[in-house]
């Protein structure tokens, strides 16, 4: 029978996969100190503690590096938006989790969300990711306003139509409102939970 201790070790994460997430924690660093077009695959390097040559054993360059991150990132709010398309909460709770769960993730990581959406034009990975997280996020207000009783139907007034508006709007009010502080993004939350309210003809 395998020592228990031997199984342990067999699961915990191997020196490689600490040095690459060392390196995402240093490009999220970074990020704060200075724009993406000006950080070097050398920063990130220098501030990991690793030669250039092993920073490109792992990442090729700060563009896959910031895909990466980007993918660490959302991949909570994948989860999260998964959960609440099955909330069986009444709607308006629904609607008050949804957005306090992804309100919680751009407060701990509005940064490199706002840098992944300014180079998502020029990285391709980063726009896949994001529309794939927005199909995600579309999902559950979808689920959501049918429940609340927005009818379903093809049209612009149909529930996925207007999950799709609501979804691209809470993401640019999100965006310029993690710019500005925390306390901006909290009332900017607060107002789009009032506006996913009225639109599912819930009195706020």
């Amino acid at each position: 029978m395998p020592d228990k201790a031997v199984r342990r070790r067999s699961g915990a994460p191997s020196k490689g996969d600490l040095r690459e997430l060392k390196i995402l924690e240093v490009l999220e660093e970074l990020l704060a100190e200075k724009s993406f077009d000006a950080l070097t695959t050398g920063d990130i390097a220098e501030r990991a503690g690793l030669s250039r040559a092993s920073m490109y054993f792992y990442f090729s360059s700060k563009q896959e590096a910031l895909v990466a991150l980007f993918a660490r990132t959302v991949e909570a709010l994948h989860e999260k938006s998964r959960a609440a398309a099955g909330d069986p909460a009444a709607p308006a709770d629904a609607i008050a989790t949804a957005l306090r769960r992804t309100r919680d993730r751009w407060h701990e990581h509005g940064l490199v969300m706002r840098v992944a959406i300014d180079q998502s034009s020029a990285i391709p990975e980063l726009g896949a990711l994001w529309r794939e997280t927005a199909e995600i996020f579309i999902d559950a207000i979808t689920a959501i306003l049918l429940r609340a009783g927005v009818a379903d139907g093809d049209g612009p007034a149909g529930a996925r139509a207007v999950a799709g508006a609501m979804c691209w709007m809470i993401e640019r009010t999100f965006y310029h409102a993690s710019a500005v502080s925390p306390d901006a993004l909290d009332q900017a939350s607060e107002t789009c939970r009032v506006v996913w309210l009225r639109v599912a003809r819930i009195e706020p």
